[in-house]
């Protein structure tokens, strides 16, 4: 029920023509339904040719982004909002024409670590500007997630009680929540009640080890994440997402601090994932049917 999704990072650092080819082809190699593309260099893209491959491999697309220190919905100068929400119009706009109805990522913050708290005012415009996405975005059918990262990406929402605060705020139909294992590890307390909580809301999952690498090598509890999915009858997407120098571009590496690698070849570790997470969705089934 659930589409199985891995990140395009897994297999190229860009989504050149050439580099689209080989996320798409090689992620119906290794069993996945969905590909999730990170918009962080769009303007290298052939989106036409990029949908018809995603149609030739008969494959799902979603697409996520995060925003720069100078292109922040968060900040207090009303300059540096504009020029997010263009990033993030931009974004959406490109997810739909490639045929997707998925935007995620980090919408509500630049993508990296603050050196202070949100101000009143800049969460004052965070939650304008996800208004005015989420209109933007349902005019072109499009959801909106709002991933939850850790303290050291975004000091904005760090929790599911914080994403959910902030979903009641811009009330917006077309807005889910997005939990990351990874993130999960640092900020939450469990891997059961940010799912409870979150029920319904829920709208997309990535699933990351606590060390960025092969699933099952770090301390992610994912008996418990993958019951408490069984519990919410959650159907959405689940995505596999690891980070390596070998395929990230060193800017890109240098932002999520890839600063050692625990593999440098995707195949393996992606038939891996795959194989990993259809074993805890199964599992998961089997105790809930129990």
């Amino acid at each position: 029920m659930n589409k199985l999704g891995i990140h395009a990072l897994v297999w190229a650092g860009d989504l050149a023509p050439e580099s689209a080819k080989k996320v798409i082809s090689q992620t119906k190699e290794a069993g996945f339904d969905l590909v999730e593309f990170s918009l962080h260099e769009p303007k290298v893209m052939d989106l036409g040719y990029t949908r018809e491959l995603l149609k030739e491999y008969d494959l799902g697309i979603a697409c996520s982004r995060g925003l720069t220190f100078d292109a922040d919905v968060s900040s207090e100068d009303p300059a540096s909002v504009a020029r997010g929400m263009a990033l993030l119009e931009e974004a959406v706009t490109i997810t739909a024409e490639l045929g997707g109805t998925y935007f995620g990522g980090v919408p509500y913050s630049a993508l990296g670590k603050y050196n202070h708290p949100v101000t009143p005012l800049g969460r004052k415009h965070v939650i304008e500007s996800m208004k005015r996405l989420a209109d933007f975005a349902d005019k072109k059918g499009v959801t909106i997630g709002i991933e939850i990262v850790n303290r050291y990406e975004s000091n904005v929402i760090n929790t599911a009680k914080q994403a959910l605060a902030m979903l009641d705020e811009v009330n917006a139909p077309n807005m889910v929540i997005h939990l990351d294992t990874y993130h999960m590890n640092i900020e939450e307390t469990d891997f059961v009640q940010p799912v409870l909580a979150c029920g319904d809301r829920l709208g997309y999952v990535h699933i990351g080890e606590s060390n960025r690498g092969y699933l099952g090598s770090g301390t992610i509890d994912f008996t418990s994440f993958f019951h408490a999915l069984s519990m919410i009858n959650y159907q959405g997407p689940m995505t596999f997402e690891s980070f390596s120098s070998a395929v990230v571009s060193e800017n890109l590496s240098n932002a999520l601090a890839v600063w050692r690698n625990l593999w440098d070849e995707g195949m393996g570790l992606a038939t891996h994932a795959n194989a990993f997470i259809k074993g805890q969705i199964e599992a998961a089934h089997m105790g809930k049917v129990k």
